[in-house]
């Protein structure tokens, strides 16, 4: 039988390209490889506001950040990576630390001509995020963080598999069965539709078979001891665009999250919507990070 998922990927791909979109391969060095989704006029997109989309755990990029896609490129320029051992990207170093996801992600941009950009991040994404934001200012200007922490301290990785009822993160975001994917939907959205057993499969064969061991190195170099957490001082402007019924990082994480940034963050909240509310809840994230996205970028502030 078919995988439904080989399936929907060349129609989406079919789509993206009528959206004014393209797939861009980047060599960062020997051995490392970024996959793109990027502006197809890249004249045009010179003028327009760059937005550059980092994925969660377990999706690549476009999976995941699909529909904001198509809303979002035709008045910006949209790029779309796949963090390392997700997608298409792949690398033969054996660095898997998320500065080194955020070191590979800024020079692929830089090699697509972006010198600065707004940053949106889900989950891991936004960990990778932050971590560029801190060690390239002045490529990432500005930062939309949705359902995600600055660093997945021990006591945040405690307290979130608490919440999930989950021993270990591999154990929830690697899952080797039907089972586990249905659980890991389940935990991500606030309401998960009815979908048939045969798309659990074939998501579990599409998504979680690859790259498993690096998968693991990826989560185990991600958490941090507590002793050994330091916030930054970022000088950007940051929002956090959040599920409000997020569960793995949830209101007390919102609020700790406020406190370390030190007030400089505005909070935009999504009822009825849970850790995946990009997905859940599209047409009303939209709406909101559109607005966001203007603020940013009104009277030529960003950009």
């Amino acid at each position: 039988m078919v995988n439904t998922w080989s399936l929907y990927k060349p129609l989406l791909h079919g789509l993206l390209k009528l959206a004014g979109m393209n797939r861009r391969v980047v060599e960062i060095e020997s051995g490392t490889t970024i996959n793109f989704w990027v502006p197809s006029d890249e004249t045009t997109s010179k003028k327009k506001p760059a937005v550059v989309f980092l994925h969660g755990f377990g999706s690549d990029g476009i999976l995941a950040w699909q529909f904001q896609v198509f809303a979002l490129a035709n008045k910006y320029a949209v790029y779309v990576p796949d963090l390392l051992f997700f997608g298409d990207s792949t690398t033969d170093k054996s660095d898997r630390s998320p500065a080194f996801q955020a070191e590979c992600m800024a020079e692929g941009l830089w090699k697509l001509g972006v010198e600065k950009c707004t940053l949106v991040g889900l989950s891991y994404g936004g960990m990778v995020g932050f971590k560029m934001a801190e060690m390239y200012p002045n490529l990432v200007k500005s930062m939309v963080i949705t359902c995600s922490v600055m660093a997945l301290t021990e006591s945040i990785t405690r307290d979130g598999l608490q919440r999930i009822g989950c021993p270990s993160w591999p154990q929830y975001l690697i899952p080797e069965t039907v089972e586990g994917v249905k659980t890991l939907l389940d935990v991500a959205f606030y309401k998960l539709p009815w979908i048939p057993n045969f798309i659990y499969k074939d998501i579990l064969e599409a998504m979680y078979s690859d790259h498993r061991k690096e998968r693991h190195e990826l989560l185990e170099d991600l958490i941090v001891k507590d002793k050994n957490f330091t916030a930054p001082h970022f000088t950007q402007r940051i929002h956090l665009l959040w599920g409000g019924e997020d569960i793995i990082f949830d209101k007390t994480e919102v609020r700790n999250l406020m406190e370390l940034l030190q007030g400089k963050a505005t909070l935009h909240c999504i009822e009825r919507a849970g850790h995946l509310v990009e997905l859940e809840r599209p047409f009303v994230y939209n709406r909101q990070l559109k607005k966001i996205l203007a603020s940013l970028h009104e009277d030529g502030k960003e950009n």
